[in-house]
């Protein structure tokens, strides 16, 4: 990687890379630590013995948080609930000491939950997104869930993709929370979702408790004011549009894909 890096010379580093999915994190603690955790520092010495001038983003995760109460913002504690935000902690820290020890242009962006139509077909939104769609086309009758009183601030990823190369843009590393500030639970994001095709979501949504976590992280909700701010970042899609872009995505993509659209996925993966 050092290698790689000194003969690039990119101007721009960005580690998105994570084994990033919560519930997961908790049947593979080791693995999500090694990715999520020690990635990090991999990617930030590599910088360093390159010796090239660069700008590092590091994607934080509102899941550090974990616990703490809501609003949560570039000051609030760290309570990570998961291996998954505590590895992300480890990341988030390693980060600022290597920006303080060594002079690095290095910097944290805490991002609340950004989705859209590319989300992976395990994450809660687009899971319902896709059975929302095959539901409405008549391919799919239940969706199993978890969860629904999680409250989350979900936000559109295109928009944070632009805040995050804002952080690196500015004159002096700084870390920075990215949200919409919005307060909605699952149960909210389904009811949006079904009943943008006209469909009673109670109809449909069954419980299933082997997607609940061993813990919980009841409500994450952000407060970007230091990024619009300094960074003039500001979201502009909250969660309702969100879910409609989302669904009209999901709608279209089975009309193209047809009988092959449940066939591609596990089954199991539209039960959580």
């Amino acid at each position: 990687m050092v290698t790689l890096l000194a003969d690039i010379r990119p101007h721009e580093v960005y580690n998105l890379a994570a084994q990033s999915h919560v519930r997961v994190s908790f049947d593979e603690p080791e693995h999500t630590a090694d990715t999520t955790g020690v990635g990090t520092i991999r990617l930030l010495e590599a910088v360093r013995m390159s010796g090239i001038e660069t700008r590092f983003y590091q994607a934080s995760s509102s899941e550090m948080f974990g616990a703490t109460p809501p609003p949560q913002n570039e000051e609030t504690p760290f309570y990570p609930r998961s291996p998954y935000g505590a590895a992300k902690v480890y990341s988030y820290w390693i980060t600022k000491n290597y920006r303080e020890a060594y002079g690095m242009f290095a910097v944290n962006g805490v991002l609340f939950n950004h989705e859209s139509p590319r989300r992976g077909e395990t994450f809660v939104t687009r899971k319902i997104t896709r059975a929302v769609a095959a539901i409405k086309a008549g391919k799919q009758d239940l969706l199993y869930m978890g969860n629904l009183d999680a409250v989350r601030d979900w936000g559109y990823a295109a928009e944070y993709v632009e805040g995050m190369w804002r952080m690196l843009q500015a004159d002096e590393p700084e870390d920075f929370v990215l949200a919409t500030g919005g307060n909605y639970t699952v149960r909210d994001f389904l009811e949006i979702s079904f009943e943008h095709v006209g469909l009673n979501w109670e109809n449909h949504v069954r419980f299933d408790e082997r997607y609940l976590r061993p813990t919980e992280v009841d409500a994450l909700v952000g407060d970007a004011s230091k990024a619009h701010a300094k960074l003039g970042w500001k979201a502009s899609v909250h969660t309702p549009e969100l879910a409609r872009i989302m669904v009209d995505a999901d709608i279209e993509a089975l009309k193209h894909a047809g009988s092959s659209w449940i066939d591609k996925v596990d089954l199991e993966s539209w039960r959580g």
